[in-house]
């Protein structure tokens, strides 16, 4: 089922705005949502640089009699204006580093590969995350491996830990969230082993509302598989409810509630280095 309360990504928009518009926003948002707001995490831009008014959309900005708009504040415009530095590279007011096998940065050239000086993971330069990319040589961090929500932690499973083996995955190990992790945790990805499934608001701090299908910059996540393919939402942590845990689409850059047995992808996160 969708999600039906504002997520992190709405807020990124929101809280990118001039402060005179968060106060027409605000009031409209869903209460329990407000927790939200005292995350104090750097945050993402949203990644749209046009403007709309009542009858068209991406048009240049400013439009007249429709001040205030997304792609005029926030990191989005100061990249619009070449007023904001970055560590890296990425669309707009992203910016994202390439990740050698080894851990070291590379630079934005550089190419996916397996050798300890090819790129293997992606750095969020705003949020400090250091993000899995998936590979494409049927091995154990394959794209197309899909995976059941499995967590035996009683105190962050929901009440149910879900199922260990409903996926469909390749790298010889039961197609679950919690296996894969421990797997890709025991081969050392980019020089670490504390890996994790993601929370909601971590995923959702990728998107990329600019672009749709995917709604994600490609050129540091070029890994997403098929996108006509039903199975397109890649599990996070949360669980709030016994038999289901929360799950983001790239496709469009939406949040869903998914049954834990369902087959769902995976992008693992860690803190930055």
């Amino acid at each position: 089922m969708t999600r039906v309360v504002p997520t992190f990504s709405y807020f990124r928009g929101v809280f990118m705005q001039p402060l005179a518009t968060r106060w027409l926003v605000l009031p409209l948002v869903y209460c329990a949502s407000l927790p939200l707001l005292a995350a104090d995490k750097p945050l993402n831009d949203t990644g749209i640089t046009t403007c709309v008014d009542v009858f068209n959309n991406r048009l240049s900005c400013p439009v007249s009699d429709y001040p205030n708009q997304d792609a005029e504040a926030g990191r989005d415009d100061l990249a619009a204006q070449s007023k904001l530095k970055k560590i890296g590279g990425g669309h707009a007011g992203f910016d994202f580093s390439k990740i050698a096998n080894d851990g070291s940065v590379l630079p934005a050239y550089a190419r996916f590969g397996s050798g300890a000086k090819d790129w293997a993971c992606t750095r969020d330069n705003v949020t400090g995350l250091l993000w899995e990319i998936k590979t494409n040589d049927g091995g154990l961090r394959d794209q197309d491996s899909t995976f059941s929500w499995y967590n035996p932690n009683k105190k962050t499973n929901g009440g149910n830990a879900g199922y260990q083996n409903q996926g469909n995955c390749t790298g010889g190990i039961a197609c679950n969230t919690y296996a894969y992790a421990q797997a890709v945790n025991k081969h050392g990805l980019c020089g670490k082993k504390d890996w994790r499934l993601p929370s909601l608001d971590e995923l959702d701090s990728l998107i990329n509302y600019d672009f749709y299908s995917p709604a994600i910059d490609r050129d540091y996540f070029p890994d997403l598989p098929d996108l006509t393919l039903y199975t397109t939402s890649f599990w996070s942590s949360p669980s709030e409810a016994a038999d289901y845990a929360w799950a983001v689409n790239f496709k469009g850059g939406s949040d869903s509630y998914e049954f834990k047995g369902s087959s769902q992808l995976i992008r693992l996160v860690r803190a930055g280095q």
